[in-house]
């Protein structure tokens, strides 16, 4: 798998981790980082990920689909409407996935971190 491409800015492709687990985010964080992605925020609950979506730059995200009882979808569509894309990382399966999720990139928890990188490397408007 390739490294990450640097934006035509030339800086790291910056990521939002929307994840309610701590360990699970804290592991995502330390992987893209150790991959050469910048993580721009770990929101744990749906406030802080559009609070985040609104007032920081991302160039993509990874959603989980349930955050501590709430869906993820408003996330979702703010992303969607900024032209973000995201992937959607969950432990539900993808026929229990929200409609707010059409054609999003979709991976089940738990999921080798290859996997992982490679759907976010799938989703770069520059592949």
């Amino acid at each position: 798998m390739n490294p990450p491409k640097a934006t035509p800015e030339g800086r790291a492709w910056r990521i939002l981790i929307v994840e309610d687990e701590p360990m699970l985010a804290f592991v995502l964080e330390e992987l893209l980082v150790g991959a050469g992605y910048a993580v721009i925020g770990v929101a744990t609950r749906l406030e802080a990920a559009l609070a985040i979506i609104t007032n920081e730059t991302c160039d993509a995200a990874i959603l989980d689909m349930n955050l501590a009882g709430v869906s993820a979808a408003p996330a979702a569509s703010a992303l969607a409407s900024r032209g973000i894309p995201f992937l959607v990382l969950s432990g539900y399966s993808i026929d229990q996935q929200d409609k707010a999720f059409p054609g999003a990139h979709y991976l089940q928890k738990p999921c080798r971190p290859e996997s992982l990188l490679k759907a976010l490397c799938s989703i770069r408007p520059d592949q």
